[in-house]
């Protein structure tokens, strides 16, 4: 049996595949989540209001992969650069893909490629594009598991995104001291 588009909007379409329904999106190839330490050993997290939640999510810098007619045949790694700098305001000199993993494979068909990011240089504000509100943090990496919780326990929803990209980033860089 084919796929049966059972909704659609211009971000989401929800899916009949043999009785088994997932979302996807039409407008995307995937999400990048980029893991960018800074040469004082401090991670760049971004801070920004999630309507589906109703409340501020701590995240990695991400953005959808060829979401815009200028980068609809952009790769991971290409992604990771330009999101980064409207994200966060940083240029990351050397990047790499470590991984790209399923975002939630009972629920769509979403990819997540997470790029390691260094050798930033600040070339911008941040603060994301048109109707982002983004606010960016600068955390000693070998501080982030308590700054997370101390962020969790005053209200704040911490990204599952973000434990993944930790392991990523400890397993490259480690905590240090």
């Amino acid at each position: 049996m084919a796929d049966r588009i059972v909704a659609e909007t211009r971000f989401l379409r929800l899916v009949d595949r043999d009785g088994w329904f997932f979302v996807e999106r039409p407008n995307s190839r995937g999400v990048v989540t980029i893991l960018p330490l800074t040469s004082e050993r401090r991670l760049l997290l971004v801070e920004q209001f999630r309507p589906p939640l109703g409340r501020r999510v701590i995240e990695f810098p991400a953005g959808l992969i060829g979401d815009e007619s200028d980068h609809l045949d952009e790769d991971p790694v290409a992604s990771a650069r330009r999101e980064l700098i409207e994200e966060t305001g940083y240029e990351a000199r050397n990047l790499e893909l470590v991984s790209s993993s399923a975002t939630s494979p009972g629920l769509a068909n979403e990819l997540v490629h997470f790029v390691l990011a260094w050798n930033l240089v600040r070339v911008g504000r941040g603060g994301g594009v048109a109707g982002e509100d983004i606010l960016v943090h600068e955390v000693p990496m070998n501080l982030v598991p308590d700054w997370l919780r101390e962020k969790e326990r005053s209200g704040l929803i911490i990204a599952a995104k973000l434990y993944a990209g930790l392991f990523f980033a400890n397993a490259r860089w480690g905590a240090g001291e």
